[in-house]
């Protein structure tokens, strides 16, 4: 016959007194901890992310068009010249040569020359080694006075703005062939506004 054995609880457990209660002012101070730990390296992260590998730049100005307009967004590659050089097409932030030793102002520019290229306009149309080229990117002509050709050296790039109206981009035919130190990165895409996502 099964039987049921009563326990003396006192065999098992001892009065140790009244239970501490956690401490939630601690508690929460500690979670607030973690929160800021957290927020604080995810700040560091995206400030070197930044820095080194890409960046978020806003058009301005009208010296990119149609291909860019004014207040669109674009995702900037800056890791990509590490690994490549800037070739024919791409579309490039850079340092405003013409800024002086801080250079703190930025242009973005289409590159049409790369070294060993002789660069030339006439005609209002624009010749690389000689060739005229077929630029479908933009839709009028050069209008500005041409220039006899060019001959690029190591590390200098040819930049001009698809707006090719008298005035509207200040590129290499004002300043002059750019060095390649002062390429910050490549124009990858348009992230917004969303109507206008595309790759360039």
């Amino acid at each position: 016959m099964a039987q049921v054995i009563p326990q003396d609880s006192n065999e098992h457990s001892q009065d140790n007194g009244p239970q501490k209660q956690p401490d939630k002012k601690n508690g929460w101070a500690a979670e607030l901890w973690d929160w800021v730990k957290t927020i604080a390296i995810a700040f560091v992260i995206m400030v070197l992310l930044n820095m080194f590998v890409f960046n978020l730049s806003m058009v301005k100005g009208e010296s990119m068009q149609p291909t860019l307009v004014a207040s669109e967004r674009l995702f900037i590659n800056k890791i990509v010249y590490r690994f490549a050089e800037p070739s024919h097409g791409d579309v490039i932030v850079l340092k405003d040569p013409s800024d002086g030793p801080d250079k703190k102002e930025f242009l973005v520019k289409r590159v049409v020359g790369v070294p060993g290229d002789i660069i030339e306009v006439k005609n209002q149309k624009l010749y690389v080694n000689g060739v005229v080229q077929q630029e479908q990117y933009t839709d009028v002509p050069i209008e500005d006075p041409g220039f006899d050709p060019i001959t690029l050296e190591e590390g200098r790039y040819f930049v001009m703005g698809d707006n090719r109206h008298l005035g509207k981009s200040k590129d290499s035919r004002m300043f002059g062939s750019v060095k390649e130190s002062d390429i910050v990165g490549r124009a990858e895409f348009i992230f917004w506004p969303l109507s206008e996502i595309k790759k360039l």
